[in-house]
């Protein structure tokens, strides 16, 4: 049985000006240890399936549909019951840590205050635990620093903050929004390496969420690649990046920079992302694709699935450049 499975999900938010459909009858689900990258460019519903999954929606939003995790339908639960699978079972770090992390409280009380929660453990202990996990995560001096405010340490290191935090209860999801968002490459790698090792100490569970392809390879088993709330591909991460089988993997994949090849100007997808108050009636991608059919226009392709790949594309897949 997976970990978390996500059927036919539907995130609407309600605005002055009309219904905006977030998320569009997703379906997927990540197995017990396994890395799952989610990808797409801004606007494409990655951030709001991974809240709507946590229970973190905003006041005007609503989800239908099922996510289940490890059997129990997370979207019927009470915020009460949702309190204890939060952190305990699943954890999620946000794309800033700056706006994340309280700046009026030391980290010690942040993260002290985590434990005592969730486990009911003496302050003493939380902190001992804390100064364990900030160790685990490598910030330098633990012991002395945890005592700090997060101002007084730099980007990355607050990003490790997080994660420390978000592995206190030792959950067994976590699902990483932009991690390495306004972090240098140096950096970046840095903390993409700690994931890595995280996921083979604690046999965790990860679900990256990302626009950028270049921190997702070596990194996640699968890939899911969405566009205008929807699927468009899915399947092996080497398998995606080899040969992509549908033109909005392609254009994202050729948009990526390159050190090995010379090409001259960047690759671009050509357009606008959709507006999702007004979806297209067929395919979300059609108005930018360069080889679309008369039909991509008027219907929706089905999502298919083709040997260890899923595929919502009208184009046969051996077309796609």
């Amino acid at each position: 049985m997976p970990l978390l499975e996500i059927e036919d999900l539907m995130v609407t938010f309600t605005t002055a000006d009309g219904d905006v459909h977030a998320v569009n009858g997703l379906s997927f689900n990540i197995d017990k240890g396994e890395t799952l990258a989610i990808v797409g460019e801004s606007g494409s519903g990655k951030s709001q399936t991974a809240f709507a999954a946590m229970g973190l929606l905003a006041k005007n939003g609503r989800a239908t549909g099922v996510a289940r995790f490890d059997g129990q339908d997370l979207l019927k639960l009470s915020q009460r019951e949702f309190n204890k699978i939060r952190s305990n079972d699943m954890a999620m770090i946000f794309q800033d840590p700056m706006t994340s992390l309280n700046p009026y409280l030391r980290v010690s009380e942040q993260m002290a205050e985590v434990l005592m929660l969730h486990n009911g453990v003496s302050k003493s202990q939380a902190i001992t635990e804390s100064v364990r996990m900030l160790d685990a995560v490598r910030i330098p001096d633990a012991r002395a620093r945890i005592t700090m405010y997060p101002h007084e340490f730099s980007g990355g290191m607050r990003q490790r903050i997080m994660i420390a935090m978000s592995l206190l209860c030792q959950p067994r999801l976590l699902i990483a929004d932009e991690p390495t968002t306004a972090l240098d490459v140096t950096v970046q790698a840095q903390i993409m390496q700690l994931l890595g090792d995280i996921r083979k100490d604690f046999g965790t569970a990860v679900i990256l969420i990302t626009h950028d392809l270049g921190v997702v390879a070596g990194f996640c088993d699968r890939t899911l690649v969405m566009y205008g709330g929807q699927i468009m591909e899915e399947g092996t991460t080497d398998d995606i990046f080899a040969k992509p089988s549908h033109p909005y993997t392609s254009g994202l994949l050729k948009a990526v920079p390159r050190l090995d090849k010379d090409e001259g100007a960047l690759m671009t997808i050509a357009g606008e992302p959709p507006d999702m108050s007004n979806l297209p009636s067929g395919c979300p991608f059609s108005p930018r694709c360069p080889v679309k059919l008369d039909q991509c226009h008027a219907q929706r392709p089905p999502l298919e699935k083709i040997g260890n790949r899923r595929r919502a594309c009208h184009l046969p897949a051996s077309e796609v450049a």
